[in-house]
């Protein structure tokens, strides 16, 4: 194979541990190579860095280990030109897999430029992903926390959710702070009804008659814990915005879309970024987010492809925005999805998402 990057290396990153291997110059028109090994706190990877740039290393490539490689990526991300690349696209020997081995056969595949980088975004972008990351688990953790709730409520008996649309609304923390202090009789519970909600007094009296007891009052302490959640959410909330008042054109652009919203937007900045350069079609940024179908043929015969893995914060959004499209009136995607839902079925939620193709 031939040589196009004179000076490279390649990295196996370990948790503690970067094994390295240079490939440079010999004598004559001969490559040699020099292994060596670094830890992985700051002060060695300084070394490493200061190591490369002695033998002036222009090229690095790594594998994407876990969240292991970030450390290394910023140190060295500054001085040379860096490939984060994917495991699977690099196939090692059987029998003969070392971190000694490693490191040689990626630096020997990026010297001859067969390695394709992953998408890196910006150090701006990486720090609204690590808000928008985190408050996507407050989210999931707010929604498990109102589940836990519901199941109390219905083992206490107590209907509320199939009169009242938000049981964690005015009318409904209302009601629920009066049951955890004792407050038991349906017709006091059901008058703290407001708004439109007391126009269902009758069916609140029903649905408010149960057997709460002593040990539902665990209620108590779910309210408070989804009171902490919320407050922190939106703390990150307003942390994201401000992180974001750069790209206030693009959020703009973005909420013209039928279904897209101010949090899916923020989002999809978050993976993306505002520079669509680094994906040089659509196609290419939905394979990126394991959208798109996978090749599968053989002898002239195409069998179904499955998706493949992506970016998994990018597709939950993705498919999201996907389902919040299909609802809009008058909608062109929300037409043509009710088109093919004629002859295909729609997805039942216990189903993984299917694209039409």
């Amino acid at each position: 194979m031939d040589v196009i990057l004179e000076r490279c290396a390649g990295l196996d990153v370990h948790q503690a541990t970067v094994t390295a291997c240079l490939r440079l110059p010999g004598p004559g028109r001969t490559r040699t190579q020099v292994v060596q090994t670094f830890g992985t706190t700051t002060p060695a990877l300084l070394a490493l860095r200061d190591w490369l740039a002695a033998h002036e290393v222009t090229h690095v490539a790594m594998e994407s280990t876990g969240v292991y490689w970030k450390p290394v990526y910023y140190v060295l991300e500054a001085g040379f030109t860096l490939l984060l690349v994917n495991a699977a696209h690099m196939a090692n020997v059987p029998g003969r897999k070392t971190d000694v081995a490693d490191c040689v056969w990626i630096a020997q595949l990026q010297e001859c430029g067969l390695l394709r980088g992953s998408f890196v975004p910006p150090p701006a972008i990486r720090e609204l992903r690590d808000l928008t990351w985190y408050r996507k688990a407050l989210l999931q953790d707010r929604t498990w926390e109102a589940n836990r709730l519901h199941k109390i409520l219905q083992d206490a008996g107590i209907k509320l959710a199939t009169v009242a649309t938000d049981i964690l609304g005015v009318s409904g923390r209302a009601m629920l702070t009066a049951l955890v202090v004792g407050t038991t009789d349906a017709a006091v519970l059901a008058d703290l009804a407001r708004g439109k909600l007391r126009s269902k007094l009758p069916a609140l009296r029903q649905a408010l008659t149960g057997r709460f007891r002593g040990h539902h009052a665990l209620v108590t302490q779910l309210l408070a814990h989804l009171d902490y959640l919320d407050e922190t959410i939106a703390a990150l909330s307003d942390e994201i915005g401000g992180q974001l008042v750069p790209f206030v054109p693009e959020v703009t652009r973005l909420q013209t879309i039928p279904g897209v919203k101010r949090r899916t937007v923020e989002n999809l900045l978050a993976e993306n970024g505002a520079d669509m350069t680094s994906f040089p079609t659509a196609g290419h940024l939905t394979s990126w987010a394991g959208l798109c179908p996978g090749n599968n043929e053989s002898a002239g015969k195409r069998r179904r492809g499955r998706t493949r893995k992506g970016d998994r914060w990018l597709k939950i959004t993705l498919l999201e925005a996907a389902l919040a499209v299909i609802r809009v009136k008058g909608s062109t995607l929300g037409a043509r999805y009710r088109r093919i839902c004629r002859h295909r079925g729609t997805r039942s939620p216990s189903s993984p998402w299917r694209v039409p193709s």
